[in-house]
């Protein structure tokens, strides 16, 4: 009697011990698979359509200066700085102006470059980017004489540098920037926000732009 009931325990938790390791190995998958970011989208900027613009911009802030990285006197870092200081970074922006993505261009501005579709260029960060290069090379290339007589010297203050010619080129235009290094800063410009030349000449002093070639004729190349 006590043999048969030992083989019923025995059974019993047998049984008990396969019901237990199968629920384990499913709650572990389905958690496993719960957590997993394979198949994900995770590089994504989006707010929810009910969120209002007051909090889109709260979140927006939040969000950008939490990651600030430091990528030092580098071409990237030039590039990172100026759209950080344009945009906070987003590639997908409209400011009241109506200047587009992360580097906040003009419409005219991508035409001159090549780029006649705005929706388009809005959705594509890879051709904004080749935007910037190819708006950059083109100044570099206008203002040649000027980086080349002025590099070196003081106005209003600031330490004229490649780097901070280039950005301010980005602010203004070429044509600007010529007219105050010409006028040793006599002649000066600020956008629709108050941002002037010499800010964003002594903000992007002393980067290193060697990487951007002048080109007279800079398009964005189409894949």
């Amino acid at each position: 009697m006590m043999k048969n009931i030992g083989s019923y325990v025995i059974v019993i938790l047998a049984i008990c011990s396969l019901a237990f390791y199968s629920f384990t190995t499913e709650e572990i998958s389905i958690a496993e698979n719960y957590n997993s970011t394979k198949g994900l989208a995770l590089n994504y900027n989006a707010v929810n359509d009910s969120i209002d613009l007051n909090h889109a911009e709260a979140l927006n802030t939040e969000i950008t200066n939490a990651f600030s990285p430091n990528l030092g006197k580098t071409y990237v870092g030039f590039k990172e700085a100026l759209g950080f200081k344009e945009s906070r970074g987003n590639y997908f922006t409209v400011n009241t102006l109506g200047y587009l993505g992360k580097y906040q261009f003009g419409k005219e501005t991508l035409k001159i470059i090549g780029i006649h579709n705005p929706v388009q260029f809005l959705k594509n960060p890879g051709l904004q980017e080749k935007a910037f290069l190819a708006n950059a090379e083109r100044n570099k290339w206008i203002l040649r004489r000027d980086i080349k007589n002025y590099v070196g010297k003081r106005i209003n203050g600031v330490l004229i540098t490649e780097s901070g010619i280039l950005a301010a080129a980005h602010l203004s235009g070429p044509g600007n920037v010529k007219k105050y290094l010409r006028s040793n800063g006599a002649v000066g410009f600020s956008d629709a926000y108050g941002t002037t030349i010499r800010y964003y000449l002594k903000k992007f002093s002393g980067y290193d732009t060697s990487f951007i070639q002048p080109n007279q004729k800079a398009k964005v190349k189409k894949a």
